[in-house]
């Protein structure tokens, strides 16, 4: 790493971005630095590296510094906003910003200026948050893998020779945390677009239960099944930012009477005593050996941490939900079908595909996938009774090269069921496979039980040191 300049106090400006939010917000008020430096820090690497990267479309250099410099002053008056003040946020190009280019990932939106501003992001800029920009997304957060066609697929920082997936929908999200290009990112999850990326570059992504968040302001692919959520490099960082966003919104009425939570208040309460279900051997079959191996070793932690394991037997597989997901492409084709019908629209060939999929599904169809939804969670929380929580790999494979996609399959498999229960989930890294690449535990909880999942994430992240591994990419010379 190079030393390209010096904070008042003599750190490396180029290390402030290898920081978490936690570790910025004791670092200004002990006067280490200031929000400046570390804005500064982060453009600096954005200059240098999002060629390679490709997880920006866009930059707010002008108005981050300006947001920065305010937040100096707060923090030189002892006045900061709270725990978000002065952290650097990427945000996906899925939620809108007033006055700002909102492409949803697609050539058609390329020239289309948002009129409103979401309501997550509102938040976050009254909590003092410094907006660095907007990440690439799949277009119409379609896609498990991560590729655009015409906007470009974000790089697997994990990989600097050969380009590699950086999982789909929130890839620019996943890529610019992971590439020390912003401190954290907020992502939407419709089948797994969170977690799914946070898995394949060694982050902490959290899908929250529908309802939790606002989506005031956010382009739908799926309204029954969208949520927004944090990526980040550790627990603490997720539920932070998940704390800033969530909360009823009146411009949301799926926001109205969801129970507040406190993410912090058990955090570090850990493990013992506690019960996970596991899954069975016909479900381990189809797992690649080396995140199978990853996925053994963190139950080996969890049992070492006081915690009982129990192999269930799921009342429906998670591939069955994969291929079956009429209520993601009914919705998603009723949003697009009308782009996707037309030949002439710039529209990536692989989300053409998998909305025109939505065209043959009926009204009958469509209405019976919602009532088996419901049968589905009242079956799985019988199936966990008495767990605390379902432990699984994140994904079956792991990140593959760019070249190498096909996009009439999906990573998705062990992450689109929890969607269509409407349970939450946690990613949080685990392991490497023999070539280097990250392997992903996700922690499957039942509606509103975040902070659980979170408590759960925290217990192993603390036992264990893969999320304080850094990609190569990030370590580039700058």
């Amino acid at each position: 790493m190079t030393v390209v300049g010096n904070t008042k106090t003599g750190a490396a400006l180029d290390e402030l971005a290898f920081l978490t939010a936690g570790d910025l917000a004791v670092g200004y008020r002990a006067g280490r630095f200031t929000p400046r430096d570390v804005a500064a820090s982060h453009f600096q690497r954005i200059r240098a590296l999002n060629s390679a990267v490709h997880a920006y479309i866009d930059v707010y250099e002008e108005t981050a510094i300006a947001a920065a410099e305010a937040s100096t002053r707060r923090f030189a008056s002892a006045k900061p906003l709270g725990p978000l003040d002065g952290v650097p946020v990427a945000i996906k190009d899925l939620i809108e910003i007033e006055g700002r280019i909102c492409t949803a990932g697609s050539a058609i939106r390329r020239d289309y200026v948002a009129t409103r501003t979401a309501t997550i992001v509102n938040k976050l800029v009254a909590q003092g948050a410094v907006i660095l920009g907007k990440v690439h997304t799949v277009e119409f957060a379609l896609g498990g893998w991560g590729t655009n066609t015409h906007l470009g697929a974000p790089r697997n920082p994990w990989k600097a020779e050969v380009p590699h997936t950086a999982g789909g929908s929130s890839s620019g999200s996943a890529a610019a945390v992971a590439a020390r290009l912003a401190t954290i990112a907020v992502g939407s999850d419709t089948g797994g677009s969170v977690r799914g990326p946070a898995g394949f570059n060694g982050l902490v992504g959290l899908k929250t239960t529908s309802g939790r968040i606002s989506l005031y302001g956010v382009a739908p692919l799926s309204p029954s099944l969208d949520t927004i959520g944090p990526l980040a490099r550790s627990v603490s960082d997720a539920a932070l930012l998940f704390h800033a966003m969530m909360g009823p919104d009146p411009l949301d009425p799926t926001t109205a009477r969801i129970p507040e939570a406190d993410p912090f208040a058990e955090l570090e309460a850990g493990v013992s005593g506690m019960t996970f279900a596991v899954i069975n051997a016909s479900e381990r079959e189809q797992v690649h050996p080396d995140i199978l191996a990853a996925y053994d070793e963190a139950l080996k932690v969890y049992q070492t941490l006081g915690a009982k394991l129990v192999t269930v037997d799921l009342p429906k597989s998670p591939a069955d939900f994969a291929v079956n997901a009429e209520i993601l492409m009914g919705e998603a084709y009723t949003l697009y079908g009308a782009y996707a019908e037309d030949p002439a629209s710039p529209m990536d060939p692989g989300v053409r595909a998998r909305v025109l999929m939505g065209r043959a599904i009926s009204a009958k169809a469509y209405i019976e996938a919602k009532w088996r939804a419901g049968a589905d969670a009242r079956a799985m929380l019988v199936a966990l009774e008495g767990a605390d929580a379902l432990l699984t790999p994140t994904s079956r494979t792991p990140p593959i090269p760019l070249a190498e996609v096909d996009e009439t399959t999906t990573p998705a498999i062990l992450t689109r069921f929890v969607n269509q229960i409407g349970f939450c989930g946690l990613a949080v890294p685990n392991g490497f496979t023999a070539t280097g690449l990250p392997t992903s535990l996700q922690i499957v909880c039942r509606p509103f039980e975040e902070a659980l999942a979170l408590r759960i994430g925290r217990a192993h992240e603390k036992a264990t040191t893969w999320h304080t591994a850094v990609p190569p990419m990030a370590r580039a010379e700058i």
